[in-house]
């Protein structure tokens, strides 16, 4: 049986209770969120700016939804719309859904984006869910279904996404990351090419859930050094390269939406 929370600020998930056992991160030790949507942009940009129309934007890490009061539409169901403080970080008009749905042991996260501009839009968007993981028992890994032959596994540089990709073999061995506590001290691991829709982790050799994130072409792992919680986070885009040029519209896999056109995806985790 699962029982959920949510709230107003960020629509943001806050307690999954799997048979009365929390699964989520508490929001208070070592990172006080629980699992923010990243929108309109996912990661930092150079310099905390970009360039929309010849003009200069700033934006925080990971956008400004987070942090904003959504309006509650029905039961863990909510809406953010484009406003006069979003318009001056973000100049286009939107409506941002986000909500939550539970089908027996699963939760799926949906997510929509509407277009109420007269003009196309361009936006980042993605997932930031923090499952309880004290992989620092070195008994935790992440097992990927499919063989991943072409992974490659990016670190960041100060926020930026570093130009290389890593030694794979550093983090990856048989289809699975094995977590420990030297496996997030350079930051969050950046995954790109996967062919597995669905990551796995385990504990042992026993499953803790089942993470399904569907057409994000991105997956970010993280965690702060020593934390008892593990990030799996489904992205669409990443947060900009070292060599950015700060153009907005030159990040990779930005989405774009002409008017009154609207753009749907989810991502769920099976509790076992």
């Amino acid at each position: 049986m699962i029982e959920i929370k949510t709230i107003n600020k960020g629509a943001e998930l806050i307690s999954i209770k799997f048979n009365e056992e929390e699964k989520m991160h508490d929001g208070e030790s070592f990172w006080n969120r629980h699992a923010p949507v990243l929108f309109p942009i996912v990661g930092k940009l150079k310099d905390g700016k970009t360039i929309i129309d010849d003009k200069v934007y700033e934006m925080g890490q990971h956008g400004f939804a987070r942090d904003m009061e959504f309006e509650k539409i029905g039961e863990n169901s909510y809406v953010l719309k484009s406003n006069e403080e979003t318009l001056k970080k973000y100049p286009f008009k939107f409506e941002l859904y986000i909500s939550y749905k539970i089908e027996d042991n699963k939760i799926i996260t949906k997510y929509k984006v509407v277009n109420t501009d007269s003009k196309t839009i361009l936006f980042g968007l993605g997932g930031h869910p923090a499952y309880k993981c004290d992989y620092s028992t070195e008994k935790y890994s992440l097992e990927f279904k499919e063989r991943e032959d072409n992974l490659e596994i990016y670190q960041l540089d100060n926020g930026l996404v570093k130009l290389s990709p890593e030694e794979k073999t550093k983090y990856f061995s048989e289809n699975k990351i094995i977590l420990n506590n030297n496996t997030f001290e350079n930051d969050a691991l950046i995954l790109k090419n996967l062919k597995s829709r669905t990551v796995i982790l385990k504990k042992d050799d026993k499953t803790e859930l089942e993470f399904n994130y569907k057409k994000f072409p991105y997956l970010g792992i993280w965690s702060k050094s020593g934390a008892p919680f593990v990030c799996i986070e489904p992205w669409f885009n990443t947060a900009d390269s070292v060599d950015s040029n700060g153009i907005f519209e030159n990040k990779d896999n930005l989405i774009k939406l002409n008017t009154n056109e609207e753009f749907e995806s989810e991502y769920s985790v099976e509790f076992f």
